[in-house]
């Protein structure tokens, strides 16, 4: 096992910069095939290897013998930020200055899965993917360079499952997820307003720079999925997964670099630093229904329990704070419809579109970091199947997402704190790709 993580390791890490493209800091694009038709009945399809992530029960479904789908995804995602009158902390008397920005960045998001089994009854899969990501990228002189410069999160989950078919309606599935996560978030520093909030003389403050700091920190933690597959007929598949809650317990440091005149503040120490990344348990329940041999219908709500995500908050080792912001984050809904038409022996073709909900609550806990909000996906796709062991899927999804007003401040110190005020004008555009064997 040690050498397949190591590889799956390279193999994410090689390919991986991420971008924000499904509610909070999900990522939902999990497998090509699902992407033509907006994952909708994901839970109950059973069409090649990446079921191992979305129902492990269906891997039951896959006959004997040897699976395996290699997927990546390109995402193109827009958030561009109008400013409204974004204001320095109180008593500083101006408007903060800067640039509008977008804060995308393309990214490369990839999956790869493997099934294996004899005779009827067991089935053994492993996958290993990026279920958690998050990439925005502003320029140095924005207007809302004190909330944010650069944040990357990055996940690695190998996930072994295991099914078993108890009769020819009834599977179960399960699995342990291992899940590497890697932080950084860089921000810029108010040197001008330190200074005149600590006292010095004005005619020092005004000539210091921004400074900045980068927090970052990582950490390994297991969590575990479970799996039902129900086939009231040969035409219809009834899913149903959970995914376990996965408190991420990250350790790392920070780092100051601001001017001389305020490298002895105990506000801008650096040092070791930890922080907690309460992951969401999601549960998933998926239908796929053939109407005739050729057209089959998808459907699919996922819940994802945001709520975990209560604050963001880094703290010194020493018991102090670097930030400790609310987030207040709600439980959310993922609804999804879909379908499949086989055109051909060779060709099939899919559709589906989705509606996202996001979990931030409210203008004021939304951030630069994650301008989330309500999000509609319009998805279109096909297999093309050349050889009897040999299959590609493709898929495009643009998503639409509603403008989002911001109004954030950075601190909860109201004396100390930049507020963000303006608007988000985002879409996002994903192509996917996956190729699967069978032997």
């Amino acid at each position: 096992m040690k050498h397949i993580w190591h590889f799956g390791t390279a193999f994410v890490l090689s390919t991986l910069s991420f971008t924000v493209h499904a509610a909070g800091f999900a990522l939902a694009n999990q497998s090509g095939s699902g992407a033509g038709n907006a994952y909708a009945g994901g839970a109950a399809a059973a069409e090649d290897a990446s079921v191992v992530w979305y129902n492990p029960a269906a891997m039951t479904e896959l006959p004997a013998g040897t699976h395996a789908s290699i997927a990546g995804h390109v995402v193109a995602p827009k958030a561009q930020f109008t400013n409204n009158g974004s204001l320095n902390p109180p008593g500083l008397g101006t408007k903060i200055t800067g640039d509008n920005d977008d804060g995308g960045k393309v990214g490369v998001v990839p999956n790869a899965y493997l099934v294996k089994g004899k005779g009827q009854k067991w089935r053994f899969g492993v996958g290993l993917n990026a279920p958690f990501g998050l990439g925005t990228k502003y320029d140095e002189n924005w207007v809302g360079r004190y909330h944010a410069l650069e944040s990357d999160i990055q996940t690695i989950n190998f996930n072994p499952s295991l099914a078993y078919k108890v009769n020819d309606r009834f599977s179960v599935g399960a699995g342990v997820s291992v899940q590497q996560m890697k932080v950084e978030l860089q921000s810029a520093v108010d040197s001008r307003s330190l200074c005149l909030a600590a006292r010095i003389t004005p005619s020092v403050c005004a000539t210091l720079p921004d400074g900045k700091v980068k927090v970052e920190g990582d950490n390994v933690r297991a969590g575990y999925n479970v799996g039902v597959l129900f086939k009231p007929s040969e035409k219809t598949r009834i899913g149903a997964s959970y995914r376990s809650r996965m408190k991420q317990n990250l350790e790392g440091t920070a780092e100051f670099n601001v001017p001389p005149a305020l490298s002895a503040s105990p506000l801008l120490a650096g040092g070791d630093v930890t922080a907690l990344a309460d992951l969401p348990a999601h549960f998933s329940l998926s239908v796929a229904h053939k109407i005739n041999q050729r057209l089959e219908l998808l459907g699919d709500v996922t819940r994802t329990r945001w709520s975990s995500f209560k604050t963001l908050q880094v703290t010194r080792t020493s018991g102090s704070d670097v930030t400790n912001l609310p987030q207040n984050w709600k439980d959310v809904n993922r609804y999804s419809i879909g379908t499949n038409y086989q055109y051909n022996d060779r060709w099939k073709l899919k559709a589906g579109i989705a509606y996202d909900e996001t979990p931030v609550p409210d203008a004021e806990h939304r951030s630069p970091r994650t301008p989330d909000g309500n999000r509609t996906w319009l998805s279109f796709g096909a297999n093309y199947k050349p050889r009897k062991n040999f299959s590609v899927d493709m898929g495009y999804t643009h998503i639409f997402v509603k403008d989002t007003p911001i109004n954030n401040k950075n601190n909860i110190d109201a004396t100390r704190a930049h507020t963000l005020i303006g608007s988000y004008d985002s879409s996002v555009d994903i192509i996917s790709a996956q190729f699967n064997w069978s032997f």
